[in-house]
């Protein structure tokens, strides 16, 4: 098995026997879950449940497999601009891939399907279950500054999530105080004669 587990309702049955199980026989190294956000209210939006749900599954998952001698990982499937989700709400994000160590090489950016209630919202900026109206990242380039706190590693992301830091009224996340997502950029040598020491 690879991915498409749906972790809340493993974690609903309340039986650790069924995680060991997976663990144990159906896993080859690495497993795709898709928790898609943390934010509590892009996952309502998204009709989710929380993010405690997935750390449930998470430590479970860790605890089975460091019993088994095993060394396996989750591979969460992430989701930028769904509707909803402003800066903010990308930054709660990024700060929780920085503290759980993970570092996706891909993100999916919300793209609207036919038939589904974030399509609706999309289109129509409000929740329909709700008449609340929603944020909706519409615009190219909000769309690139929420991608690129997800990959904030990346250093050819690095004008993008300042500009996103920036924005999102979070610019102490940028220096080199502890936990900042950007460091300051090392000085690059200038090109020029390497020096030999003298026999």
């Amino acid at each position: 098995m690879r991915s498409g587990v749906r972790y809340d309702h493993l974690m609903a049955a309340k039986d650790p026997t069924l995680v060991r199980e997976l663990c144990a026989h159906h896993v080859s190294g690495q497993l795709k879950v898709a928790p898609e956000h943390v934010s509590g209210d892009v996952l309502r939006l998204m009709r989710k449940p929380g993010k405690e749900s997935f750390m449930k599954f998470k430590e479970a998952f860790d605890r089975a497999n460091r019993d088994l001698g095993k060394e396996q990982y989750l591979v969460p499937y992430l989701m930028s601009s769904h509707p909803g989700a402003t800066l903010s709400d990308a930054v709660e994000l990024t700060e929780f891939l920085r503290d759980t160590g993970c570092h996706p090489e891909q993100v999916q950016d919300f793209i609207p399907t036919p038939g589904s209630l974030s399509t609706c919202m999309y289109h129509t900026g409000m929740d329909p279950m709700t008449g609340r109206s929603v944020h909706v990242p519409k615009s190219s380039h909000e769309r690139k500054l929420q991608r690129a706190l997800l990959q904030y590693r990346i250093p050819r992301n690095r004008k993008l999530v300042e500009e996103a830091l920036a924005s999102a009224g979070r610019s102490d996340l940028a220096g080199s105080r502890p936990g900042a997502l950007l460091r300051p950029e090392r000085a690059r040598r200038k090109p020029g004669r390497r020096r030999t020491s003298k026999r």
